[in-house]
């Protein structure tokens, strides 16, 4: 834990060192410019803050295009201070270029910071790709299928009361020569009659 905090003081005593040296730098080429007074001191803070606008814009993940066009037009500002102020800029003698851009940068730091913070983040098509499959798929439901009707029972089927005895009559002579009940194949044989008729007669024996 002691090590990890150690670490971590380490990288904020470092970027609060370089953050004051770039400070320092682009006051001294705002104020060589003709920036004087507290408008030399807006100069980094305006630089900064974009900075910090674009790299926010950058973690959100949301127009990652702008996002680095203006952390890279930041860094340059930044990185050209402190470049120009190492010797290679006689702040004596600033050419009217420079001149120019230290005067055109509020412009320009206004509207990149304004881009960033307040435009609308671009519409997540994945979400609502992978929302619509995540949607219950609706089932078309079909129709209910009629219900089938009972097949109708066959009709009772009319025995004459002396076909009934005559079949008695066949089925005890049967049984007396066989020695078992008659059958209701053998009794439509002997009595002549159609199936149905002839099970009527053997479900009254």
């Amino acid at each position: 834990m002691r090590a990890q905090l150690a670490r971590v003081d380490a990288v904020l005593v470092q970027a609060v060192i370089a953050a004051a040296l770039s400070f320092a730098h682009l006051h001294d080429v705002a104020s060589a410019a003709g920036q004087d007074g507290w408008k030399a001191w807006a100069y980094p803070v305006s630089v900064d803050l974009l900075l910090v606008a674009a790299w926010r814009r950058l973690r959100a993940g949301d127009a990652k295009a702008a996002g680095w066009c203006w952390f890279v037009i930041a860094l340059v500002a930044s990185l050209g201070a402190n470049v120009a102020t190492a010797g290679l800029l006689d702040l004596h003698q600033v050419p009217a270029w420079l001149r120019i851009l230290v005067a055109g940068w509020p412009a320009v730091a206004f509207l990149g910071g304004t881009l960033l913070a307040h435009s609308a983040p671009a519409p997540k098509e994945t979400e609502d790709a992978e929302d619509q499959e995540d949607a219950p798929e609706v089932v078309p439901e079909l129709p209910a299928r009629p219900a089938l009707e009972p097949t109708p029972a066959p009709p009772a089927v009319s025995v004459p009361v002396a076909l009934v005895e005559h079949a008695r009559k066949v089925a005890a002579e049967h049984q007396t020569r066989t020695g078992a009940a008659i059958d209701t194949p053998t009794l439509r044989a002997r009595l002549g009659v159609p199936a149905p008729m002839a099970d009527a007669i053997a479900a009254q024996l």
